[in-house]
């Protein structure tokens, strides 16, 4: 079983050999130190450059560690380009919002539209049309942030979820803006040649919601952005941060093809909420960079035996990880594979 079908069944429970292992991109971002060196590419170049984002996209998967390749590396893109200040970061950190385009959701007429054909979105674009050229033979993942972590890095957070529940009017129109300018980067990436999108939207965990505003902003615009892509696709990703445990019957109204979670939740608990959903993960990522290969073979195969469909980091990597850590998710589930 090759790659792309492993990874295509794998997103809709069909049976599979083993488990695909795969770290999408995005908030997700799959890119540490050790790689950009084996690459000869690096941050925050690579965030401003096609080629270069091409390239160390495609290093991941040579270098043993993935079986996919995804882009972007971090979640700013939307946010810059819909007004907010940001800062590209360094080798070590990613970029990240340094000042916002507006004070309040009634001012969301006032942000810029995203264009498809400037800036660090074309960028992306350009990237996915570069790997889709080379003929790879994994999927490309093509990476969104999600609507509430887009919303709350346009505007400050803290007053964006106070306005939440007393703006209630205003901040849906704002959210039906911001997840219409997502749309269409989405869209373009598909048509570019991303075969899977994977969204990541940290910010609109239940956590910090609450079961209510979860479902009323996260799970509805989400659900707007799922539905609106084209159909071609192999499949689509969400992931979502932080604890589950009050938010397991609102989780399951997600119209997404699978469900990623953080190392806080347990794969076995969550397999017996969620039926609908394949689930994703969650090799921690504390093990990843500090711990030794042996330990994180050992995750990976729990993860498998607790109910992961797809075996991945529990979030972003950090990016001193060692590449002997990373690639040792996949060795572990390719030596346990060969002794089922």
């Amino acid at each position: 079983m090759d790659a792309k079908e492993r990874i295509r069944k794998a997103m809709h429970q069909e049976p599979t050999d083993r488990p695909p292992c795969i770290c999408p991109g995005g908030m997700m971002n799959m890119i540490t130190t050790d790689l950009m060196d084996e690459a000869n590419v690096s941050w925050p170049e690579a965030h401003l450059n096609a080629r270069m984002m091409a390239d160390l996209a495609e290093a991941n998967y040579e270098k043993g560690c993935f079986e996919n390749v995804g882009v972007p590396f971090c979640m700013t893109i939307e946010a810059e380009a819909m007004g907010a200040q940001v800062t590209m970061g360094s080798k070590i950190y990613e970029p990240h919002v340094t000042g916002y385009a507006i004070n309040s959701v009634t001012e969301w007429e006032t942000i810029t539209p995203m264009s498809m054909e400037e800036g660090r979105a074309k960028v992306v674009l350009d990237a996915i049309r570069i790997l889709k050229s080379r003929n790879l033979d994994v999927p490309i993942i093509g990476n969104i942030t999600g609507p509430v972590s887009t919303a709350s890095s346009v505007m400050e957070p803290v007053i964006f979820y106070k306005e939440l529940r007393k703006k209630k009017e205003e901040a849906h129109r704002y959210m039906q803006f911001v997840t219409d300018e997502i749309i269409k980067f989405a869209r373009a990436q598909i048509d570019a040649g991303a075969d899977i999108i994977a969204i990541s939207d940290p910010s609109g965990t239940g956590e910090i919601l609450g079961p209510k505003l979860f479902e009323e902003y996260t799970v509805k615009y989400n659900n707007m952005i799922w539905d609106a892509l084209q159909k071609e696709t192999m499949g689509k990703i969400m992931h979502i941060c932080g604890q589950m445990k009050n938010v397991y019957p609102q989780a399951e109204l997600i119209h997404s093809d699978v469900l990623s979670f953080d190392s806080c939740v347990s794969m076995r608990e969550a397999r017996e909420h969620l039926k609908k959903h394949a689930l994703m993960g969650n090799v921690s990522t504390w093990t990843l960079e500090f711990g030794q290969p042996e330990k994180v073979e050992q995750l990976a195969v729990k993860c498998w035996r607790d109910g992961s469909n797809i075996i991945s980091p529990a979030c972003g990597l950090g990016t001193k990880s060692p590449l002997t850590n990373i690639q040792a998710i996949r060795h572990g589930i390719m030596e346990e594979a060969v002794n089922v």
